[in-house]
């Protein structure tokens, strides 16, 4: 799992799926705010002139010299739920990306989000 400190580092490094296949780039990462570790990335995927942004967990992630491999699979990955590079998550949104993964989401006991964006 990456470290809280390194997250700026790995900003635009290659995204791959667990057979080295190429997903994207890194574009940010979304920690769980209930323990303000690293929990999704998002990844620019696309097209040079349609990019979109999707969202993958970090859970079994590993860091390599120029790249991130996640555990979930590039067509699971690319199915996610996607945003434009410069639109911002709907609070609305968070559980359908967390169940496309089947995932369990708890927001806040106020309704607070689960995901916030370092």
């Amino acid at each position: 799992m990456m470290e809280a400190a390194d997250i700026r580092e790995w900003r635009t490094q290659q995204v791959v799926d667990p057979g080295g296949h190429k997903i994207g780039a890194l574009e940010s990462i979304y920690v769980d705010t209930s323990t303000d570790e690293p929990a999704m990335a998002t990844v620019q995927i696309g097209l040079p002139t349609r990019h979109r942004l999707v969202f993958v967990p970090l859970d079994g992630a590993i860091v390599g010299p120029d790249y991130v491999k996640v555990s979930y699979d590039k067509s699971l990955v690319k199915g996610c739920p996607a945003m434009g590079t410069d639109d911002v998550l709907p609070a609305t949104e968070e559980q359908a990306i967390f169940q496309h993964y089947g995932l369990d989401y708890q927001a806040g006991a106020a309704g607070e989000r689960q995901l916030a964006r370092r």
